[in-house]
């Protein structure tokens, strides 16, 4: 039954049977459900209008399903299925970052559909990060509702309300099933895409799946020292030091290896790769080392797969242009590596600056997570879901580079996998939190045919 639906759904013409699906994604990214990392300066009201507009919206989904609020604005939604296996869940969420018309093509909140056919693209924040994922879920399962579909086992449907910032929402959604005894089998959120030439030789379009993610904290550099007109400053001010120690921290990178995930991915890319590029990857054996510096060196992205990354993100010194700094801050956000650790990462900053004046705090550490695993029924589902959607499409594991909601679904269950079901180029990746973010008509309502696997598959 399955099948049928699958190339009934293939055979469909786009997007113009499909107009009221998109009308319903522009609703929902018309309303600028921006959090703020200070909660106290979000603006709630587009969080109730979200929570308003969806019955609205996805009637059989609220008629079927039990919905229920947790930390004020994230959702939980009980789909019942008709055995008591362990059940899956499906996540998303639908805050967004901040965004100014300043920059865009077209408005951040407009929702503008430009181009037609296969060529129709919206634009706006949250398209892609990640209300495009919420609403084709909600497509997905109201369809499937429309069918009289009835999953195997329980499926739930988790959206957060503040994953840009504290993920709390996402936390205490854990909290309350795991009080419940809820051990979930298989669970989806967002995190890699369907991609094309990011990796050398090999020319297919690849989907990477995120296995693992990295772990995440801030450092906050700081030095305080006795300020004064800057008329007469000292030999070293406290913004030169805090300089120093920023650039010393700049010159000394963590340093690169490959984990399992990163020679499976390698191995499974490579076995696709053309000429000699085949043999440097499938020979690891002989040509790690190389590999590893092609990698420190070929772009950002496979850098940041290989190591531990600092990035220095905020800057703070004096009040006035005229007076010295009596505090010179800096804040480092650190993504750390799969196989290393929040103490080694700390230890490695601290060595690096070797500068007993600069103080280095840490704030809101969270570790790398487990490694969900690449065999068995969870991985397949996963795999021969974007396969069926995205035919001819190598599916590789990772490590996600970024932080996401699912951190915290890794206390429950075993099978977390990070993949957003788009196809998104290198320029379109480029406007995730930034200006310009958007995406194609096409790939969003293939999504929705990849959560339709993913449900019927539960």
């Amino acid at each position: 039954m399955a099948s049928a639906q699958r190339e009934s759904r293939e055979a469909s013409p786009l997007p113009g049977e499909h107009a009221a699906a998109i009308e319903r994604l522009q609703q929902l990214i018309r309303i600028p459900t921006v959090s703020r990392s200070d909660e106290s300066d979000t603006d709630w009201a587009p969080f109730r209008r979200f929570l308003e507009v969806l019955p609205e919206l996805y009637p059989l989904v609220h008629a079927k399903l039990e919905r229920e609020l947790v930390a004020n604005y994230s959702m939980i939604y009980r789909w019942r299925g008709r055995e008591d296996g362990n059940p899956g869940v499906l996540m998303a969420h639908y805050d967004v970052v901040a965004a100014t018309d300043d920059g865009w093509q077209h408005p951040p909140f407009s929702a503008h559909v430009s181009g037609s056919a296969d060529d129709a693209v919206m634009w706006g924040r949250g398209t892609l990060d990640d209300k495009g994922s919420l609403a084709a879920i909600l497509e997905a399962v109201e369809a499937s509702l429309s069918e009289g579909f009835t999953p195997k086992n329980d499926i739930y449907l988790c959206f957060g309300h503040n994953e840009e910032t504290a993920g709390d929402g996402a936390r205490q959604i854990v909290d309350l099933l795991e009080a419940r005894g809820i051990r979930p089998g298989f669970v989806s959120d967002e995190g890699g895409a369907i991609v094309e030439g990011i990796f050398p030789g090999v020319d297919d379009p690849i989907a990477v799946v995120g296995v693992a993610e990295k772990g995440i904290m801030t450092l906050t550099m700081t030095v305080d020292q006795d300020g004064g007109h800057a008329s007469t400053p000292p030999r070293q001010t406290a913004t030169v030091r805090l300089a120093r120690a920023i650039v010393a921290l700049n010159r000394t990178p963590f340093p690169g290896r490959f984990t399992a995930t990163n020679i499976e991915m390698i191995r499974t890319l490579g076995a696709h790769a053309r000429g000699p590029l085949r043999f440097a990857f499938t020979q690891l054996w002989l040509t790690k080392p190389l590999l590893l510096s092609l990698f420190g060196r070929l772009s950002d992205e496979t850098r940041a797969i290989t190591r531990t990354t600092q990035a220095v993100t905020m800057l703070q010194g004096a009040a006035a242009e005229n007076a010295l700094a009596e505090r010179a801050t800096a804040v480092v956000n650190i993504r750390v590596a799969v196989g290393s650790s929040v103490a080694e990462a700390v230890a490695h900053v601290k060595k690096a600056v070797n500068d007993e004046r600069v103080s280095i705090a840490v704030e809101r550490p969270s570790e790398p997570s487990i490694v969900s695993p690449t065999t068995g029924p969870a991985w397949n589902l996963v795999r021969t879901s974007i396969e069926r959607t995205y035919p001819g499409t190598i599916v590789t594991p990772y490590v996600m580079l970024g932080a996401s909601d699912s951190r915290h679904f890794t206390r429950i269950s075993d099978f977390v996998y990070r993949f957003s079901p788009f196809e998104m180029s290198a320029d379109e990746r480029g406007t995730l939190h930034a200006k310009n973010e958007r995406i194609r008509i096409s790939t969003w309502l293939r999504g929705i045919d990849f959560y339709r696997e993913i449900v019927a598959g539960l």
